[in-house]
């Protein structure tokens, strides 16, 4: 095909060029993709209203997270084993994330150790499993300060895997020369050896907690002395008691539609989580994010920024560190004129008056 125009001719041609089993494993969802597909589908529940003459020139997308400054509102949020897309994996990530201005959240499951990432990033974050060994938590909470990460990010939605079918179709394997480079044991995930995707990390000393509580939000809050934000939030309940338990933000999330199926899609978990933190931390939100309007309606309904995956995956795959940085660039760009066409000069304008509900 033609040189991809958006971010879906993106994943078109890194199918094209991935073996079914690894483009599986990152496009697929859980049971029958019913929340996957929702991610998606929800975006078309929400139209635009437009706003005009209002005497705008030009819209600017930049924004301020956690005390950065960023060029938009669009973070490159984790996603596990980048080398099986691309030579230099998550490195090509950093490079790209910190080329186009935003935040980089790095995942436990990354193919790249934490330091040799943060020796090529500009901000970024760790994204935390809680492991019932909590020493091997506190081990990688502590690499992750060390080498610069502003914030810590706790995925909090993995009780145990979901049942992602089509890795088990596929007899998912981890390639030669891929490991998972920042467990403490990556002898037990040696290159080419099986992996079961419902137990993706090492066995020894790598189980999830699966039984978390607000008392352990509390002891991860005392333990980074960095800023802690609960990813994988759908109640709104839930949000109030990360925010009371030390939570500095929130991620509405289900998980990509890799975890329980038919949850909630994330855009429509959104607005009523937005109002019950009534703004006391910043909020952002991934699932489905492939155009500038979904953007727009995600900062319109109440997110301070979104959190791009598999795109990501896809650009790294067509072009490496060029094809992520584009896909980050592009986005931003239509977001940009999205907003110009809305009426609205800055992500900050950005309400529900600029959004109709559909039926």
């Amino acid at each position: 095909m033609d040189s991809p125009l958006n971010l879906h001719d993106y994943e078109v041609a890194a199918q094209a060029i991935l073996s079914p089993m690894v483009y599986d494993f990152i496009a697929g969802g859980s049971c029958d993709e019913v929340t996957l597909r929702a991610n998606r589908a929800g975006f078309d529940r929400w139209t635009i209203v437009p706003r005009v003459m209002r005497g705008i020139e030009g819209a600017s997308t930049a924004t301020q997270l956690l005390g950065h400054d960023l060029t938009s509102p669009i973070v490159v949020g984790p996603t596990s084993l980048h080398k099986l897309v691309c030579s230099e994996g998550e490195l090509a990530t950093a490079r790209a994330a910190k080329a186009a201005g935003t935040i980089y959240a790095v995942s436990t499951a990354s193919s790249v150790s934490i330091e040799e990432i943060a020796a090529e990033a500009g901000p970024w974050w760790f994204q935390l499993y809680i492991f019932k060994d909590r020493e091997l938590t506190s081990n990688l909470v502590a690499r992750a300060v060390t080498a610069g990460a502003t914030a810590i990010v706790l995925t909090v939605d993995l009780a145990r895997f979901g049942m992602r079918e089509a890795d088990r179709r596929n007899n998912f394997v981890l390639p030669d020369g891929i490991i998972l480079a920042n467990m403490r044991k990556p002898q037990a995930a040696e290159p080419g050896g099986r992996i079961d995707p419902s137990n993706l990390l090492p066995s020894s000393g790598g189980e999830f907690e699966s039984a978390l509580t607000w008392a352990d939000l509390e002891w991860l809050v005392d333990l980074a002395g960095v800023p802690v934000i609960v990813k994988g939030i759908l109640y709104p309940g839930d949000a109030v008691l990360a925010v009371e338990h030390g939570a500095a933000g929130i991620v509405v999330s289900n998980h990509g539609g890799r975890q329980l199926d038919s949850s909630i899609s994330s855009i429509e978990a959104l607005p009523p989580i937005a109002e019950a933190t009534r703004s006391r931390v910043p909020i952002l939100v991934d699932g489905g994010f492939r155009r500038g309007t979904d953007v727009l309606k995600a900062l319109a309904l109440g997110a301070n920024a979104v959190m791009l995956g598999r795109p990501i995956l896809w650009g790294l795959a067509v072009a490496g560190e060029t094809g992520a940085l584009h896909v980050l660039e592009h986005l931003a760009s239509e977001f940009e004129c999205d907003m110009l066409l809305a009426g609205a000069a800055a992500p900050e304008e950005l309400g529900k008056h600029y959004l109709f509900r559909g039926e």
